[in-house]
């Protein structure tokens, strides 16, 4: 009998482990490849978003010090350090206690870039990127794209180059941080540069310095056949939208509306869908390629 007793309490405790280790792989979402999809948990804010105008000195005698409500704050007014002080007002919410990503457009899952192993978007109208891997957002932040004398090109577009440092096509007086190439023979590409809170660039995308480093070692760089061929691209970029150049800013209608800018599910996915079998025959090949061991 007692024999039996502990066989019957060794087959229970072997069940309940065989349970809890179910419980945890529930939890993890696995791709046809097998291997475990990335998933971002972010903190919602305690209270639902809403904004207000606030005279900009005013606020930063306040909150100045506070780092957190401050990258919000960059982030929703499009500008950085130096020329948030320079604003009369800036548009502040009531509630600081949520992660970036619920005050800033781009949602945090889009089903139709599942398959995708990474890509990164541009909202010209938002003024807003957001980095995703197979469908899951990764990074969001404030750009300030091409003016209207230079618009920032739009449609597909993959990186090729990267250079910590660099000059300006444009004005080589000009240095360029954390630079990923888009467009060759543009010059086009993303990098660290002052947001004065409005497009303003020669056409590039002007990016937060820490936003800039994360997309820098997010992205892919292209692999070459030789100097004047492309074996295989790097990292899908998409540009879309317009912006309104005689218009207000368009984040200022976020006092009155505070979905105002918000980009749906079934808006991104209108915008890849065109783009999406050149993606991913493009990945294919990426993933194709040896390992590199060194």
């Amino acid at each position: 009998m007692k024999k039996l007793y502990y066989t019957a309490n060794a087959l229970l405790i072997l069940i309940l482990i065989l349970m809890v280790s179910c419980k945890k792989t529930d939890t993890i979402e696995i791709t046809e490849n097998k291997t475990a999809k990335k998933v971002v948990e972010y903190k919602e804010p305690e209270s639902e978003v809403s904004y207000q105008f606030q005279k900009t000195k005013e606020w930063l005698k306040a909150n100045e010090s506070d780092s957190t409500k401050m990258n919000i704050i960059y982030a929703i007014n499009r500008t950085d350090k130096a020329n948030l002080k320079k604003l009369d007002s800036v548009v502040i919410p009531a509630d600081f206690s949520g992660d970036l990503v619920y005050y800033l457009p781009f949602p945090i899952h889009v089903a139709a870039l599942q398959e995708v192993s990474k890509i990164i978007l541009f909202s010209y109208p938002t003024q807003t990127f957001a980095a995703y891997e197979n469908g899951e957002l990764v990074r969001t932040g404030p750009t300030n794209m091409g003016r209207k004398k230079d618009p920032t090109p739009t449609g597909l577009f993959f990186t090729n180059w990267k250079a910590e440092k660099t000059t300006s096509t444009f004005n080589d007086e000009w240095e360029l941080k954390w630079n990923f190439n888009i467009e060759n023979k543009l010059g086009v590409g993303f990098h660290q540069y002052e947001l004065p809170g409005y497009p303003a660039s020669h056409s590039c995308l002007r990016l937060l310095e820490k936003d800039a480093k994360y997309l820098y070692t997010f992205a892919d760089e292209w692999i070459l056949k030789d100097k004047e061929n492309v074996k295989v691209k790097g990292t899908p970029v998409i540009v879309f939208g317009s912006y309104n150049f005689d218009g207000t800013k368009p984040w200022l209608q976020l006092a009155s509306d505070p979905k105002a800018l918000n980009i749906s599910e079934s808006e991104i996915e209108t915008q890849v869908n065109p783009f999406l079998k050149e993606i991913l025959e493009n990945q294919n090949l990426r993933e194709a390629e040896p390992k590199n061991t060194l």
